[in-house]
């Protein structure tokens, strides 16, 4: 998996290319993390292939986080695959899918 993040002003924009798995939320998560003073976080799941509980785990965590502090968490750009996983968990209506 690799991660993109380019920060705008009060915004930042992370794209995540790959696999989003047991072997890969660690790093998606630490990248996260270091955002926590940025207002607006996009995640741009256009090149995400696969995500797995593991994956949902570290989107749940980080949500719940960023909720209490009254920042914005959105994803875009979510393809046909991952789309599925989040209908079939409930992700779907949790978060902001653009």
């Amino acid at each position: 998996m690799e991660i993109k993040v380019d920060q705008l002003q009060n915004q930042c924009h992370v794209s995540v290319i790959g696999r989003l798995d047991t072997n890969t939320s660690g790093s998606l998560e630490e990248s996260l993390n270091r955002l926590e003073s940025v207002p607006d976080v996009v995640l741009d799941f256009e090149n995400l292939e696969y995500i797995s509980s593991a994956g949902l785990r570290v989107l749940l965590a980080i949500y719940k986080k960023r909720k209490a502090r009254q920042q914005t968490f959105s994803i875009i750009h979510i393809n046909e695959n991952v789309e599925e996983v989040f209908e079939i968990t409930g992700f779907k209506k949790l978060f902001h899918l653009k």
